[in-house]
Parts: C-alpha cells; sequence; structure tokens
C-alpha cells in the first residue's frame, strides 16, 4: 500500500515544561500556532504539524538518544543566518561542521534536540 491514503502528517512531542515549550516553539523558533486546546498546542510545522502536549519528562540538559530518539530537523536557506536570528532570540545554537554539510544543535526547554541544516547543501542529493 502506497502513502497515497496519508492526509497529513504529524509530530506529538510531550513535555514536561508545556507553557515553556510553547513559548520556546512560538517565540524563538516561529512557529504559527494552529489552536490551543487545554494543555495541547498545535503548530504549523512545513506541510505538517508540531503538537506540543504536556505529560512528558523534562531533562536540565540534552536528553540522550535512550530518553529521546527524535531530533526535531529543521531544513533552512542558510545554518549561519538562522543560528544568529535564534542567538538573537536568547537560544544558544550549536553549529557544526560535517563533511556532508553544516547543522546547528539547539535544545527546546525540555532537552529535546531541535536541529538545523542546509537544505540545499547534497545531503539528499541522489547517488550518481
Amino acid at each position: 500500500m502506497s502513502g497515497q491514503w496519508i492526509e497529513q502528517t504529524g509530530i506529538i512531542l510531550f513535555t514536561e515544561q508545556y507553557m515553556k515549550c510553547v513559548a520556546f516553539y512560538r517565540d524563538v523558533i516561529g512557529l504559527e500556532i494552529l489552536f490551543s486546546k487545554d494543555s495541547l498546542t498545535c503548530f504549523q510545522f512545513g506541510s505538517g504539524y508540531l503538537m506540543v502536549e504536556s505529560g512528558g519528562v523534562a531533562s536540565q540538559h540534552e536528553k540522550t538518544f535512550a530518553q529521546n530518539a527524535v531530533t526535531l530537523r529543521l531544513n533552512v536557506k542558510d545554518v549561519m543566518q538562522c543560528a544568529e536570528l535564534l542567538r538573537q532570540r536568547g537560544a544558544e545554537v550549536k553549529v557544526n561542521e560535517w563533511d556532508w554539510g553544516t547543522t546547528g544543535l539547539l535544545l527546546d526547554p525540555d532537552g529535546n534536540r531541535v536541529e538545523l541544516k542546509n537544505h540545499h547543501d547534497g545531503f539528499f542529493a541522489p547517488a550518481p
């Protein structure tokens, strides 16, 4: 069965510091809120959505992959420009240069990984 039956994709992120995470994704990352209900806020996330809900477990440091096996990836035009903008909004961003491209790593208030990546750096180009 092909994926043509899927109407939309989404990610649900369970958080302990719900209000801080909502503020982070709204004010720092700049995502548009689609709707909010009780302890749930849904953001536009590309052509899908990111739903932030209460009920998770926070960490004061970056969560290990065992604690959270998912990284939210944001492909952007220019990692360096985005990193500077996010720093101006109060985020700490660590930029890394790899042989396959440039990334920027930041953490939300619960310690979840959010990663920037140059969209057109060739990483996703088909192999010759």
